[in-house]
């Protein structure tokens, strides 16, 4: 491959990755010297229409090179993408992108891409730096307080640990209506738990009113659910949280509602005149009916789940209106929302909702639900706009938990750095150091069993709930889980702790990934692993807001530098069977965790093991 351009090399795009409005870009190729007399434009244009055509100026002629460059200033927030075209001897050709970021004379290959903020754009500085915990609150911990108000079509279990239900019923449904009676009095027992582990932020799946053990089909907004406790049971949480230093993080679920609603009110449970009871109801314009009223518009065709019209103005204010859904449960103690499903919620409604956000605090948190590249994301026809300064704060990293788990389970390194460098390349600096960076979810299999499992590959509930790991496996998943959660600490963003993930479960898909906390009989090597992980992050200022550069070394082994203002932290991870030694000087490093020798600099990594040197400006 000729070195003609890199879109990662300072030398040749300054600044790296990103920018702001207003901010000059300058771009630098280098051609062969048979290419002289050459016209060198660059060509930037929104992914829809071309927006610029410009000649590049002849810099220098050195090394057997001809070099080009060109300054472009950004003035309007988007996302762009560009390509250089080289007209030399009646023929014209173009310089795209390959792996690397390097460019390659093709007509075919990929364009770059050059992401632009809104100069003014923040986004919350609490949590750079700080450690998610996501909690499911029916499976965390139960206080054992009998609640009030408990419909009775529930069923309570008092077999706490055992396998969720999860076959249909004799209709052929699966209910998800057994409970294990999960609290928010539990999770407020297990705050000194949480503290321990340097959570600085819970991210609760949904809280309010619903039926069914997931509660993502909302019954009630303004309503806590009351298996989990009440109001002020979330106001007392919400406080007893922030005396320690932790916030909460809500989970908005604003695509849909449940038919068993206020809202809908399907199987009239509720004394309101839902959408699907009357054409009067003041709800039934925020659902479309096809043919009213047993056919409708419904999220992903589940009926139990009938699709909000989001652009509904009532239904915007009463999601984002001064006496909203969101304005009051921040103002009674939440931090936050991530928003479920955000690719089906449109650019407007996103805006609208942050707007409400931070009105209640410039610090309140919007992370969303994007499985893929957030900064260049297509969904229904429409490029979104994720990070231009007006939706959110960030996303959930799914690229990350892909790039981390497919890396230890195949060790493709060249892969993974190239995962990992694209999405720091695209990402504004403030999404990539708020991005919730998990290793496993609520949507998705446990790490471990991604890790040393059998594929999923596509096999049904009673497959899956026979197949747990082996001994063997179960050690090197935990061996492996360790690599993982590492890596997971000190690449950009904030570590997500998914509940159980440090307790050692193990499950493929809904509902084996959702399993009850194992309390007193946790694996007990994982616990204290992640306790010194979060010491260690305290211990490198670099890793709150650090810019990240992979460095060369010796065969497995992934070695990166985090570099701020603060100071400079490097990780050498050592993910082979054998010991390795780095010879070189380290002199001026402090060597929080690591076999180091001071008086040499030499550092040993024995396998399964990494080192970690910080430096303070």
């Amino acid at each position: 491959m000729e070195d003609i351009f890199c879109s990662r090399r300072l030398s040749d795009k300054r600044p790296f990755g990103a920018v702001e409005t207003g901010v000059p870009v300058q771009f630098t190729i280098h051609l062969p010297l048979d290419y002289s007399f050459s016209t060198v434009t660059l060509c930037i244009y929104d992914g829809i229409s071309y927006l610029e055509h410009i000649v590049m100026s002849y810099l220098k002629t050195e090394n057997e090179q001809i070099f080009y460059r060109v300054t472009y200033t950004p003035e309007v927030a988007g996302v762009y993408f560009y390509y250089f075209s080289v007209q030399h001897e009646n023929r014209t050709t173009f310089i795209k992108r390959s792996t690397g970021g390097f460019g390659v004379f093709s007509q075919d290959a990929p364009d770059f891409q050059l992401t632009v903020a809104n100069r003014n754009s923040k986004t919350p500085d609490f949590i750079k730096g700080g450690i998610f915990y996501q909690i499911f609150p029916d499976r965390f911990c139960s206080s054992g307080i009998r609640h009030n108000n408990v419909p009775s079509d529930r069923i309570l279990r008092a077999d706490w640990g055992s396998m969720p239900y999860f076959l249909p019923d004799e209709n052929g449904e699966i209910k998800n209506n057994d409970y294990f009676c999960g609290d928010l009095k539990g999770i407020e027992e297990k705050l000194p738990y949480l503290k321990t582990l340097g959570v600085t932020m819970i991210y609760l799946n949904p809280i309010f009113e619903a039926h069914s053990s997931h509660r993502y089909n909302t019954a009630d907004y303004f309503a806590v659910d009351p298996l989990l406790g009440t109001e002020a049971d979330f106001r007392r949480l919400c406080l007893s949280a922030k005396k320690i230093g932790i916030r909460i993080l809500l989970d908005g679920v604003f695509s849909h509602t449940g038919d068993d609603s206020k809202y809908f009110n399907r199987k009239g449970r509720y004394s309101s005149v839902g959408a699907y009871e009357s054409q009067t109801s003041p709800y039934y314009p925020w659902y479309h009916f096809i043919n009213y009223p047993d056919q409708y518009d419904s999220w992903w065709g589940f009926d139990t789940l009938p699709t909000i019209q989001k652009g509904n103005p009532d239904y915007i204010e009463f999601i984002c209106g001064e006496n909203g859904v969101l304005r009051y449960w921040l103002r009674a103690g939440a931090s936050g929302f991530r928003l479920d499903v955000a690719d089906e919620l449109p650019d407007f409604f996103i805006e609208r909702i942050r707007q409400a956000v931070k009105a209640e605090g410039e610090e309140n948190l919007l992370i969303g639900e994007v499985w893929e590249d957030a900064s260049n994301k297509m969904a229904y026809g429409v490029r979104r706009r994720y990070f231009l300064g007006d939706e959110l704060d960030s996303v959930m990293n799914y690229p990350f938990k892909d790039a981390i788990l497919s890396f230890l389970r195949y060790q493709n390194q060249e892969e993974f750095i190239e995962r990992i460098e694209t999405i720091v390349e695209n990402y504004p600096s403030g999404a990539l150091h708020t991005a919730m960076n998990s290793l496993s979810t609520h949507d998705t299999e446990r790490a471990i069993t991604v890790l040393v499992g059998e594929p999923l590959n596509g096999r049904d509930r009673q497959w899956q709930s026979h197949h747990y790991l082996t001994l063997d496996q179960y050690q090197n998943g935990v061996r492996l889980l360790k690599l993982a959660m590492t890596l997971q600490y000190f690449l950009p963003g904030v570590p997500c702790i998914y509940y159980g993930d440090e307790a050692g479960l193990q499950g493929y898909r809904d509902p084996f990934n959702r399993a009850c906390y194992p309390w007193g009989a946790e694996q007990t090597d994982l616990i204290p692993f992640l306790i010194h992980l979060a010491n260690l992050r305290k211990e490198a200022p670099a890793l709150k807001d650090g810019m990240i550069q992979f460095l060369k070394t010796v065969s497995h082994v992934i070695a990166f530098r985090r570099t701020a203002k603060e100071g400079e932290t490097i990780l050498l991870l050592n993910y082979g069977e054998h010991p390795v030694q780095f010879p070189s000087s380290f002199y001026h490093y402090r060597c929080p965790h690591g076999h180091y020798q001071k008086e040499t600099g030499h550092i040993t990594i024995p396998p399964s093991d990494f080192a970690l040197l910080t430096k303070r400006s």
